[in-house]
């Protein structure tokens, strides 16, 4: 992996230090006039698109779908006023979760593995959601005038590393750039975490989740890490104490009992995330058949095993093991989506557009079954529908570079060449990479034969040469 350099670092890894946490911040307080909501949108902007650069992702859009929904849902109940939430899911086993300035949430696969439970995973991005709303990253930049800006500048990259799994690498960066820092940032550390863990107990408990997930998950993850000689990401970061397990007890159980603490979709989107960190589908279908073996009912279990069947071609145990679940649930979306990518994988290309019709009907606005759909037409060599319906996912997920990777390669399929190099534009701007977006923007500009369309061409070029001066402006 290639490191951020650190002079692109300067002021996006003030995000990680912390800051004195006695009072919420108010509108026109002394963190508000240093740096305003609108400068951390646009310093988290940049700095998501550096970070989607340097690390590897998760790309499956039912796992996107639930954490983007999920965490809005969080975010309706919480503190936070500017609920502009952009998401990045790092493809990691490691467990971590983080928010950085402007709503950045990231969640690495590792979180879905250790969290056991819908509500142990909302604990954990409640607190992410209360660092956001209590602005710790501009309250910090207020705390941070009397360090020195160099003593920073590799501590991003450090954060990055450890994120993208480089492991001592990482934590040897983290700790070589806090030198002299490190005394008073662990003082604020400190304050941080126990604010995010109030306000996120709440958050949790007007979400409607039991908040006793909270004391629940850092008790156990405690033990399970008491004796690593190297603990995750989110255990350095969020270091977990006995009293900061009992402060969390003692409010939590003030809170009436019956809250959510577990959902069947959150299991089968586990279940999804515990087939990509396996080794082969034939070893998570062993796993999962071992979970149906001690009890029958594991719907998640069946689902797991269905969908490690089907990436290891064993269509017609995975055709068998859907039967119960779609007769059980006939209209769920998640079975359905399993249901037809085994069609698409079988070839069965009409049984798959019966289904996706019929889908679209019940759930129009799906992202996920969109996508299935354009997938879908361009296994039927479609690639004029499938870059139509793209036009439209690109309505509600155009900062999605998955979404514009997608566009570009169909548009190339269409023939869309002008469109290709658009695409492609789009795509290198949100991994950060302008001199490669600009590139591609040139190449259209040299085929466009309307004014009218080399104009609008131009005029986006310069657009992203602005974000780029802006961005090193700045890292400076």
């Amino acid at each position: 992996m290639t490191l951020l350099r650190p002079t692109l670092l300067t002021l996006a890894c003030l995000l990680a230090l912390p800051s004195v946490a006695d009072d919420l911040p108010s509108l026109g307080d002394a963190s508000s006039a240093i740096v305003s909501p609108q400068q951390e949108h646009q310093l988290g902007r940049a700095w998501l698109s550096m970070l989607r650069g340097q690390v590897r992702q998760l790309n499956d859009p039912q796992l996107k779908d639930y954490v983007e929904t999920s965490v809005y849902r969080l975010a309706e109940s919480s503190q936070l006023q500017d609920r502009r939430l952009e998401f990045i899911l790092i493809d990691s086993p490691q467990l971590n979760a983080f928010a950085a300035p402007g709503g950045i949430v990231g969640v690495n696969g590792g979180l879905f593995l250790n969290a056991q439970t819908e509500g142990e995973y909302a604990s954990v991005l409640a607190h992410e959601l209360a660092h956001l709303s209590q602005r710790h990253f501009a309250r910090g930049v207020e705390a941070q005038q009397r360090m020195q800006i160099p003593m920073m500048a590799g501590l991003l990259a450090g954060i990055i590393a450890a994120a993208a799994g480089a492991g001592d690498a990482g934590m040897a960066a983290i700790v070589g750039s806090q030198a002299a820092a490190i005394q008073e940032q662990t003082r604020f550390s400190r304050q941080n975490e126990q604010e995010a863990d109030r306000i996120g107990i709440v958050t949790l408990e007007k979400a409607g989740y039991d908040p006793r997930n909270m004391p629940t998950m850092f008790e156990r993850l405690m033990r399970q890490y008491r004796f690593d000689a190297k603990p995750p990401e989110f255990l350095l970061t969020h270091p977990v104490t006995e009293s900061r397990i009992a402060d969390t007890r003692n409010r939590a159980e003030q809170a009436p009992q019956g809250g959510t603490e577990d959902s069947l979709r959150y299991q089968l989107i586990r279940a999804r995330v515990q087939l990509t960190y396996e080794e082969t589908p034939g070893l998570a279908a062993k796993r999962f058949r071992a979970r149906l073996d001690e009890n029958p009912k594991d719907d998640p279990a069946r689902y797991g095993l269905a969908i490690a069947l089907t990436k290891g071609g064993r269509l017609n145990e995975a055709r068998e093991n859907l039967q119960p679940l779609l007769a059980k649930a006939p209209n769920d979306i998640t079975y359905n989506l399993a249901q037809i990518d085994l069609d698409i994988t079988n070839n069965r290309l009409p049984d798959a557009q019966q289904r996706v019709d019929q889908m679209l009907k019940l759930y129009p606005g799906n992202y996920p079954l969109n996508q299935m759909r354009v997938d879908l037409l361009l296994k039927q060599n479609r690639p004029a529908d499938a870059e139509k319906a793209l036009e439209g996912l690109l309505k509600t997920r155009s900062d999605d570079p998955d979404v514009w990777y997608m566009v570009a390669e169909t548009r190339g399929l269409n023939g869309n060449t002008i469109g290709l190099h658009q695409a492609r534009a789009e795509y290198f701007a949100l991994v950060g990479d302008y001199s490669q977006a600009i590139q591609q923007l040139d190449y259209a500009k040299r085929r466009a034969t309307n004014n009218v369309l080399a104009t609008r061409i131009d005029a986006r070029q310069r657009e992203l040469m602005e974000q780029e001066r802006m961005i090193k402006d700045m890292m400076r």
